[in-house]
This record gives structure tokens, sequence and C-alpha cells, in this order.
């Protein structure tokens, strides 16, 4: 399965999963049909399958055009969005597993930053592979998503979730945020000398217009401060020693940053 990254919108991206050998295809969160649909008439690929990770306008904007140009592919997304996303045809419970090519995905439910977000887990095949992570806008590189519909201590249980998956993991979030994230970063955790050389790398790779996604879950545990309620410098810097609080202490000043 190879993983290709579309640019959307303004800071979006789309992720077209490709099975090389039967020529199908599957996309995540398709914000907009344009360039999902010229990149699979580049490959003269089949789209077989939709896979939403919630309901938002920006993940599914897309959904209907490719429906019409695809008419036999299958709309996944979490049980709890039903009605919300545009042609769903297949709702999913957490621990459900779902299919393509000759991978096999888990489907987490991590509710947050909505109250129905799932995201979806596919384990590497070999150990020299790594384990590819949709998780559209629960976990950013550098950051996680805005609690719109969700509380601190769901978004905590289901980041712990993404936390629990092994560092060679891939983290194919969707937006381009990484940059605005680790100067929030510094401003919480300003002794972490592997955030520290994060920032100037990205800041680097952000210079030369370069995408900083997909990150990998490792370095996520080292420098993101959503992943870090529990480590005493961040409880320190926000005043608790409990880990939803201090999460929704960070979560609140990124909010006002």
């Amino acid at each position: 399965m190879d993983v290709i990254r579309l640019k959307a919108l303004s800071d979006n991206y789309i992720f077209l999963l490709h099975d090389a050998q039967q020529n199908l295809a599957a996309v995540v969160d398709p914000a907009v049909a344009e360039p999902v649909l010229k990149q699979l008439a580049q490959l003269k690929a089949d789209l077989v399958a939709i896979f939403n990770t919630h309901h938002h306008h920006d993940h599914v904007g897309g959904n209907q055009q490719l429906i019409r140009h695809f008419p036999n592919l299958t709309v996944y997304g979490g049980a709890e969005d039903q009605g919300r996303i545009p042609g769903q045809q297949v709702f999913l419970q957490p621990g459900d597993s779902v299919e393509f090519g000759d991978r096999t995905a888990t489907v987490l439910f991590v509710p947050g930053h909505t109250r129905a977000h799932i995201a979806y887990y596919f384990p590497p095949t070999k150990l020299s592979e790594p384990g590819e992570l949709f998780c559209g806008d629960t976990l950013f590189a550098g950051g996680c998503g805005r609690l719109f519909e969700g509380t601190p201590t769901q978004m905590v249980s289901s980041l712990a979730q993404l936390r629990n998956l092994p560092d060679h993991t891939r983290v194919w979030c969707a937006h381009e945020y990484t940059l605005k994230n680790l100067e929030f970063a510094l401003t919480v955790d300003t002794d972490n000398r592997a955030l520290q050389k994060r920032y100037e790398e990205v800041k680097e790779c952000r210079s030369r217009q370069e995408a900083t996604v997909p990150s990998w879950l490792g370095v996520e545990k080292l420098t993101n401060p959503f992943l870090g309620w529990d480590k005493p410098s961040l409880q320190l810097t926000v005043n608790s020693n409990d880990p939803v609080q201090t999460f929704a202490r960070l979560r609140g000043m990124k909010d006002r940053y």
C-alpha cells in the first residue's frame, strides 16, 4: 500500500492509498474531489473506498463528487457520525477492522475534537515497515485538535490510545500546522532539546515549502506537549498534578496563543 499525500484548500492534506498490484485506490478525508480525481487519472486507478475520520466539511467535502464518479465505492465513517457524513454506508464501531488491498486497519474511537471522531491504524506487515496512522484532527504534528464537541477527559483517553501505538508509526494528520504548533510547544516545554532541534528542522523545511506530514509517533512522544499530560515539567508549567487538568490547561493556552 502506497500513501500519496495531496494538498487541498489552504492547509489540508488528503491521503490516497494505492494498491499498485490491483491498481485500486482508497482515500482518507477527501476535503475536495479535484486533486483526488487528478491523481486517480494519472494512476488509471479505480477508487473503491472513502475512509472518513469525522464529519467536518474540510474532511468530507469531496465525498459526493467522488461517489458520482465511482458509484460502486464504499464510504466508511464512525457509527456516531450517522447522518453527518455524505454518502456514508458503513458505520464503524471501536475495534472494527477495514480492509484495503492486502492491509487491514483497526478502527480507533478517538472523540474529543468531535464526539464521533475515529482513526484508522494499519499495523506493519513486516518488522522493517512502519505502521500507518490516519488520525484526522485528533493528533497533529506537534499538536492536537481543538475540542469542539468533546471533553478534555475524552481527548486524553483518545490521545493515550494513539500514544500507546509503536514509535515506528507514521502519523498522517490532516493539516499543515506543524510550525505554529511547535512555536507554541516551545513556550510551555522550554528546556526540551529534542523539541528545540525539531523546531529548527521544521522551520527550515517550511522555508522550502516542504510538507512536514507524515510525522513519526516516536518523535511526537518526545516533542508534542499534548502527549505529555503526565510529564512533570509540563505539569509544573500549568501548576497541576492532574493529567486531565494539565492537558486542559495546555489546550486552553494553545487556544489563546
